[in-house]
């Protein structure tokens, strides 16, 4: 009770029957108190446990990650609140569950709610890392090891474009066993990413991905234009649990909740909307569960607002607070919104009402931070714009499993783009024109592909066309391929493919029902047509189930893992007889669903439940082609 009349300026006793269901004076002052309870309880979690606990950690050397409360799961504290003093602020993302025939759904909206918060916390508070547990999945029938780092890639992606910058793999701790495989693993949720995955020797590239993505995207300040007030009574992952504010897809934003609206924001000369940490919002939206708004919220926004800063929103209705002055909430309000319509100024500021986000930009003429062209009318791409001193970093992010080619325009002018590739760590210049304080450039975008457009070099021109390279197939490698398994698998050690096909089409029940790794080698003829100066040759895999590692004469060209599978053999394949061998690994699922055969005589697997059946779908598996030899050239 103390506590209480502390912060809210009054004696709760008299409202004690509220508690238990009763009204106290009438309905509309007994849910004023019900709010200033909850807000006491939300305070007190974040003070004296979340704030403290940061406390005692750095009394220890320890630092905090803090993953809250994930999803929409109920917690009556502010989520940004309780991860404002962590060390690192922490969300999750769980990956579809709607694995069918190796194809994945999209994220949860609320994961991606959780993933923004903890993104908006960083940067407005200064943290630098944005943490999430991640690529979590659910074990049922049909899920249990049912990923591959190209299943996994949309997800992660999905991670990456709303903020996060480390990753924290769900049950890759979860491994006691080393010799009963796939191994014992945490109850039926997780992707078990751990040492006994069939392809966990591959998992190089895959992790370096992901590694090359969280470095860039530690750099520099994150850019948005939007400050986004979702209110003062809900949290973010259940106010936004099946869709994210209706803001415009070129421009990026960042949650504030009451606290970093009183005690972070400011607005500087210009009428930008600032924090300490460096952030800078040409306005601030309000959302509409903010339609109830506490008196410290009001007097702040109309201060910031008189200082030059816009605001966009309706007018709020009441404060939900017993303790707040209820003249002065209106005598406010009144004078920012007026009649509650159209445009309102105040000071050196203004405020828009009855207008969306998208119009009120426009009015105030802040060009998109992205745009791009659309070649079909779904394709859609995500992004994150970085600043790092007079470097801009452009992550850009191809939400298709199909090749878009297309133009995409972005906020820089006076710079050269450069494309850097984070799964090969390649980089090369771009064509470009610049024009109107942007720069557009073309952009091949692969199937769930993600790059970085880097602005660092002035640009020597307003426009650049390079030479694009021009494919020409020389040869289909058909025929047949010499196929060896991987021993103590359940297969027999070797087998004569006549033709590429599934490994679970194969009537063998030991290469039907096989998991792990499969190498096919066959011998190419190259004639010397194949080689001519200023060209490349390529080796294209074509599809894939689910990673191979790619040999020619002996050398290793590394290992691929999504689409395209394909590989530069340029310097390495040689006139004349050359020695291909492509080591193939696909996933658990089929041996798990082998044991279960009822005339199988000799289980391979072990796991602590049976999340497969006998008749549960088999997964394609090995490598399907059509394989290809390819030339490039700029000619």
């Amino acid at each position: 009770m103390v506590e209480f009349k502390n912060r809210r300026g009054y004696d709760m006793l008299p409202w004690l029957p509220v508690l238990t269901g009763h009204i106290v004076g009438s309905a509309q002052a007994s849910d004023r108190f019900l709010w200033d309870f909850r807000k006491t309880i939300a305070d007190l979690i974040a003070e004296n446990h979340y704030d403290q606990l940061t406390t005692l950690l750095h009394k220890r050397g320890m630092g905090r990650y803090s993953e809250s409360h994930e999803n929409c799961r109920h917690m009556i504290a502010d989520g940004m609140e309780v991860k404002r003093t962590a060390d690192i602020p922490m969300s999750a993302t769980w990956t579809p569950r709607d694995v069918v025939g190796n194809t994945v759904g999209e994220v949860a909206t609320h994961y991606k709610g959780d993933v923004r918060e903890s993104a908006s916390v960083a940067h407005i508070y200064g943290q630098n890392l944005v943490a999430a547990e991640s690529l979590t999945a659910y074990g049922g029938n049909g899920g249990a090891w049912a990923w591959s780092p190209e299943l996994l890639k949309p997800t992660a992606d999905m991670e990456l474009a709303c903020g996060l910058n480390r990753f924290v793999i769900h049950c890759s701790v979860h491994q006691p066993v080393f010799d009963k495989i796939p191994g014992l693993s945490l109850g039926p949720f997780g992707q078990w990413f751990t040492r006994n995955e069939t392809w966990a020797e591959e998992a190089g590239p895959w992790m370096t991905y992901l590694a090359r993505s969280s470095y860039m995207l530690q750099q520099g300040k994150f850019v948005a234009d939007i400050a986004y007030f979702y209110g003062e009574d809900n949290n973010i992952t259940s106010l936004f649990l099946n869709e994210l504010p209706d803001i415009p897809s070129d421009y990026n934003y960042d949650f504030v909740n009451a606290d970093i609206v009183v005690n972070i924001l400011s607005v500087n000369e210009n009428g930008q909307i600032i924090t300490p940490s460096g952030m800078s919002y040409g306005l601030l939206a309000l959302d509409a569960n903010s339609k109830y708004m506490s008196l410290p919220v009001l007097r702040k926004i109309s201060a910031m607002v008189k200082a030059g800063a816009v605001v966009v929103g309706e007018k709020p209705v009441g404060t939900p607070s017993l303790s707040d002055d209820q003249a002065e909430f209106k005598t406010i309000t009144d004078r920012l919104w007026g009649t509650g319509t159209g445009e309102n100024t105040f000071g050196k500021g203004k405020v828009y009402a009855g207008q969306t986000i998208a119009e009120v930009l426009n009015l105030l003429n802040i060009v998109p931070d992205f745009e791009y062209t659309k070649p079909q009318s779904n394709t859609e791409l995500l992004f994150v714009h970085r600043k790092l001193n007079d470097v801009d970093i452009y992550w850009v992010n191809n939400r298709h499993n199909r090749v878009e080619d297309l133009e995409a325009t972005f906020r820089v002018e006076g710079k050269a783009p450069e494309i850097w590739h984070p799964e090969t760590g390649k980089i090369e210049d771009a064509s470009y024109s610049i024009a109107d304080w942007c720069t557009t450039v073309p952009l091949r975008m692969e199937p769930n592909d993600a790059v970085f457009v880097v602005f660092r070099k002035k640009a020597a021109s307003l426009s650049l066309k390079l030479a694009q390279p021009v494919e020409t197939q020389l040869a289909v490698l058909d025929g047949t391929w010499n196929v060896s398994f991987e021993p103590n698998r359940g297969a027999p050690g070797h087998i004569v493919l006549n033709q590429l096909t599934s490994w679970s089409e194969n009537a063998i029940p030991g290469v039907k029902y096989f998991s792990g790794t499969g190498s096919y080698t066959k011998t190419i003829q190259a004639p010397s047509n194949w080689f001519k100066d200023g060209s490349q040759i390529w080796l294209d895999l074509g599809s894939v189930k689910n990673l191979a590692e790619i040999e020619v004469n002996g050398k290793s060209l590394g290992i691929v893992w999504k689409m395209p599978f394909r590989v530069n053999v340029t310097g390495v394949l040689q006139q004349g007889e050359n020695t291909l061998e492509v080591k193939v690994t696909n996933l658990w699922v089929n041996r798990l669903i082998g044991d279960q055969q009822p005339n199988n005589k000799k289980k391979i697997t072990y796991t602590t439940r049976e999340f497969y059946q006998a008749d549960s779908p088999l997964l394609p598996s090995g490598l399907l082609g059509p394989v290809k030899i390819v030339s490039q050239s700029t000619n």
